[in-house]
């Protein structure tokens, strides 16, 4: 990689990495039993989508500490991407979610599999959860085999241990709160722990550690990567709603029918008149949503002017995350590559 940042040829480098390295474990697979072929095809497809910031972030936690491009490193960093398809994966399972990048998630598209046979969409909905449980694991072996040297990688461990443990916690929050009264404080929590922390946060640290670099340096990362982590996953709570599925590839009112602690249906709750509460309450979790409700839901957002409200901790926080970067820590060169995945990573409606 030349010493500029190619977003375009960083993102095909790590495809093309992914790619190979999950076709020879389908093939393993493949190699137990022909009937695994559906699950193989799944571990395969579930990493293909994806801008591979997480991957992205590693690398120049790990080129921000003075180390240069490495292919072994590069192996390290797209080990985020496979953390992230098998959070996706369960997540989708958790949620019961239909479609991801306009195209069937793994526990629906298993059913065909085992279409005609009793329990058909329990097994399927297993068979996922199998498929996402592979995935972490392969994260972890990718790592591990990654061609860094054994030093390095024992720098980073810990930070594994927080990765897996976090993005757990966040997602038994999420699933706790679901349901419940919209609290924008639980929303945030929920927002820091189940994506800011390993989207962008872990990521950093985890190159950052294996390159040996400073604690300041660490802090430095990290006063960057949360805000802006939690800045990801506001505009994804703003996309959820009000993006177009097409672009987006998720129904729109997936949230809504969830009734899932969004920092969005937070600031709306809060915003409310009691009679807004009692019309927005009446559509949380229904099942029978269509787009009659999506025109009336997002009429009520709008008028309540949270979708304004998220837009402003939105900026806040790039704002934030960018500012620190403002450092002798980072060299002039990461910093560029930081503030232009800071802003690739918190406007994503293009």
């Amino acid at each position: 990689m030349s010493e500029g940042w190619d977003p375009d040829g960083f993102k095909h480098r790590v495809d093309a990495l992914l790619e190979e390295f999950l076709a020879a474990e389908a093939q393993r697979l493949l190699a137990i039993d022909d009937a695994l072929h559906p699950v193989a095809e799944q571990l395969r497809t579930a990493p293909r989508h994806g801008k591979r910031m997480r991957a992205a972030f590693c690398y120049w936690g790990w080129r921000a500490a003075g180390q240069p491009d490495s292919e072994a490193l590069l192996r390290a960093a797209v080990s985020m991407e496979l953390v992230h398809a098998a959070a996706t994966v369960h997540d989708d399972l958790i949620d019961d979610s239909p479609l991801r990048h306009g195209l069937p998630t793994p526990h629906v598209s298993l059913r065909s599999a085992l279409a005609g046979r009793p329990g058909a969409r329990g097994a399927a909905r297993s068979l996922a959860m199998l498929v996402g449980d592979h995935l972490m694991a392969l994260a972890g072996q990718l790592f591990a085999e990654s061609g860094l040297p054994s030093g390095y990688l024992a720098r980073a461990r810990p930070m594994w241990s927080a990765l897996a443990r976090e993005l757990i916690a966040g997602e038994c929050l999420e699933i706790l709160a679901t349901g419940s009264r919209p609290d924008p404080e639980v929303s945030l929590k929920v927002i820091r722990y189940k994506t800011a922390k390993y989207t962008v946060e872990h990521p950093l640290l985890i190159g950052a550690l294996l390159a040996g670099a400073s604690p300041r340096l660490r802090e430095t990362l990290t006063a960057y990567g949360l805000p802006l982590g939690e800045a990801f996953q506001l505009r994804d709570d703003l996309l959820g709603l009000f993006g177009d599925p097409g672009r987006t590839g998720k129904a729109s009112l997936d949230d809504i029918r969830g009734n899932r602690p969004t920092a969005l249906l937070a600031m709306a709750w809060r915003a409310a008149l009691p009679a807004q509460r009692e019309h927005l309450a009446a559509l949380l979790g229904r099942s029978d949503l269509d787009d009659g409700h999506l025109r009336d839901v997002r009429e009520l957002m709008v008028a309540l002017k949270a979708p304004e409200q998220v837009e402003d901790l939105i900026t806040a926080r790039v704002r934030e995350a960018v500012r620190h970067l403002g450092t002798n820590d980072v060299s002039p060169q990461a910093r560029q590559a930081l503030e232009a995945l800071a802003h690739r990573a918190a406007d994503r409606r293009a």
